[in-house]
């Protein structure tokens, strides 16, 4: 389902196996369990790299699951379960005391990309990969959260209308000129990899302190943050 592993400063949490990685509760609440393990254990330099297995980073939550409960109102609530025990994750992301990174080594698809714009940095490949909404497509509303991430995080009109309103299949280099990524020049997951353990190693470097760091990131956010039930802390402790 999902591993954390830890090399030096640096924590590697891996969503395993080669499907979908799709999310229900049980994967929901081993995410969060780990990202909280990560949390207890991070020092100073520590960084966060998430990344996945096989032809998905993640298609987003578990619809079959939903669906399985065997009837339309079943499906409904079970699927808002699901919308809400994922919020706790963005959370634990937003409020983690380290930079984050995420490591596409596939499709990023609704709560999949979700979970890859609540890290500080993303890393996708040249040769595979789409980042996908598919909520105008398959006729679902947006969650409020998942809203104010887009507003947050893609930072132009006309990038948003096309992750939302038009349900395009965004591929590396058009997601880098949206903004919506940071490097797309990766032919393959290890490669993706590879580079954001790079980008992980300079910014385990700097040392920071990590509950500093979350404050901050925090303080760029806060409409989300306050959806999410987030509050940055304010320090008053200076390196001079």
């Amino acid at each position: 389902m999902c591993t954390l592993e830890k090399r030096g400063n640096l924590f590697l949490l891996t969503l395993t196996g080669d499907n979908e990685h799709r999310f229900n509760p049980d994967t929901i609440a081993t995410i969060i369990s780990l990202l909280g393990q990560a949390k207890s254990q991070a020092n100073r330099g520590s960084v966060l790299i998430t990344t996945a297995h096989g032809k998905f980073f993640s298609n987003g939550f578990d619809l079959a699951w939903a669906q399985s409960s065997g009837s339309l109102t079943g499906a409904a609530e079970r699927l808002h379960q699901m919308v809400e025990s994922f919020k706790p994750v963005v959370a634990a992301l937003l409020d983690l005391p380290m930079p984050t990174i995420a490591a596409l080594n596939g499709h990023a698809a609704a709560a999949g990309l979700m979970l890859a714009l609540s890290h500080d940095y993303i890393y996708m490949r040249r040769d595979r990969g789409v980042l996908y909404m598919s909520e105008v497509d398959i006729g679902l509303s947006m969650p409020d959260y998942f809203a104010a991430m887009v507003r947050c995080k893609i930072g132009t009109s006309a990038a948003r209308r096309e992750v939302l309103l038009s349900g395009k299949k965004i591929r590396g280099e058009e997601a880098v000129g949206f903004g919506i990524v940071d490097s797309a020049a990766h032919d393959s997951a290890e490669g993706v990899v590879e580079a954001t353990v790079g980008l992980a190693e300079k910014l385990s470097a700097k040392k920071w302190k990590g509950d500093v760091y979350a404050s901050i990131r925090k303080s760029l956010y806060p409409e989300l943050c306050e959806i999410l039930g987030l509050k940055a802390t304010v320090f008053a402790t200076p390196k001079l």
